[in-house]
């Protein structure tokens, strides 16, 4: 058993070092901005950060990744490590434009983390339009970058799963919800790392989730307190940011991690009897429902060589936009259907966040700063 013990922490210790080696933490100089744009009544803009260099718009790169590894991620989260992690199950991503490096990024990802192949020859990775077609939307730069990151980080954290990249013609939400509705036809659980500002006639498109056996997550955005949709939506897994600092290990709130009451959208049963619920002011909706590491500055590294801003390589990212394909893919390792009832039941085991603040402070149970905290334990 001491051996065990010894062991374990000689793992720890070693990660932990490594990990303060590749830079993860904040650093003096460093600031990041959101990929895409603000977007227009309809439209849906990406949730991915970048780290830029200090006095520069030119994005933080170096020639081998800063940030966490997808091995200290799953380290963190007590996420299983297997390299079959999720198989026989898919993977749906729903994006806009076309990424038209995503394949050979990808194997450069998993060439430099050791994970297994994933390319389109296997039918491990299969990228189509909204329809399901093979004729693909041009491509976006912004949109392209983010796809890269819902991409690697879904196969960091499923790396036995399938993928199945849906890409809608533009970020009108008219042509993501085409995008979703073929996804979830062809993939158990599928990941939006979009959203819009909430909008009157929002709850109407919730049949595109509802009574459809599948897992839906979505980023709950990045402007810190105010929902958004899908997240807000009541068959909708929302997902929000956290902070992850090493030497000592501690998980805190991500001031630009989303969450928030729902103007529009009913509270789904489960999250109403919970028993700490009662202290969220909520006649609505609330917003996350958990939350993983999303801060740029304790983000991840990802490979995009379609030129971003002019500059193509390794990258510093984070926002909820890394949080919601990581618990996508972890409900894939899982295996079963993540709704509400599982999220507020007893069956999953989190970290609760107590620290810290996205305009709402961190609670101990259920609060609008980080849900009920960080999903863990394989």
């Amino acid at each position: 058993m001491r051996a065990k013990i010894a062991t374990s922490l000689l793992i720890a210790a070693t990660l932990v070092l490594g990990l303060q080696a590749q830079g993860a933490q904040a650093r003096p100089g460093r600031h990041d901005h959101q990929v895409c744009s603000t977007p227009k009544a309809g439209f849906a803009h990406c949730d991915a950060h970048v780290v830029e260099a200090a006095g520069t718009v030119t994005p933080f790169v170096t020639s081998a990744p800063a940030g966490y590894s997808p091995a200290a991620m799953k380290w963190f989260y007590g996420w299983p490590t297997s390299m079959t992690a999720g198989a026989g199950r898919t993977v749906a991503i729903v994006t806009a434009y076309d990424a038209p490096t995503i394949a050979s990024d990808l194997a450069v990802f998993s060439s430099k983390f050791g994970l297994p192949s994933c390319t389109v020859g296997s039918g491990c990775l299969r990228k189509v339009n909204q329809s399901g077609g093979t004729t693909l939307p041009g491509a976006n730069a912004g949109w392209a970058f983010e796809t890269s990151l819902d991409v690697e980080w879904v196969h960091a954290i499923a790396p036995g799963a399938h993928i199945l990249l849906v890409e809608a013609a533009d970020p009108n939400l008219s042509n993501l919800f085409v995008g979703l509705d073929y996804a979830k036809t062809h993939a158990g659980f599928v990941s939006m790392s979009w959203g819009a500002p909430e909008f009157a006639g929002e709850s109407q498109l919730d049949s595109h989730f509802a009574f459809q056996p599948a897992t839906f997550v979505a980023a709950a955005g990045d402007e810190g307190l105010g929902a958004q949709y899908p997240s807000a939506s009541p068959w909708v897994v929302s997902v929000g940011g956290t902070s992850v600092h090493t030497g000592p290990f501690s998980e805190t709130a991500w001031s630009g991690g989303g969450g928030g009451c729902s103007a529009y959208e009913q509270i789904a049963p489960p999250q109403s009897k919970l028993s700490t619920f009662p202290q969220v002011s909520c006649t609505h909706r609330a917003t996350p429902d958990i939350s993983a590491d999303s801060d740029p500055n304790t983000g991840a590294p990802i490979y995009d060589s379609t030129p971003y801003q002019n500059t193509s390589g390794w990258f510093l990212v984070g926002g909820t936009s890394l949080a919601a394909p990581m618990i996508a893919a972890r409900a894939a390792d899982r295996g079963s259907i993540l709704t509400a009832g599982p999220i507020y039941g007893t069956t999953l085991k989190y970290r609760d966040i107590t620290s810290g603040t996205n305009g709402a402070s961190c609670l101990v149970g259920y609060d609008l700063c980080s849900g009920r905290g960080a999903w863990i334990g394989s």
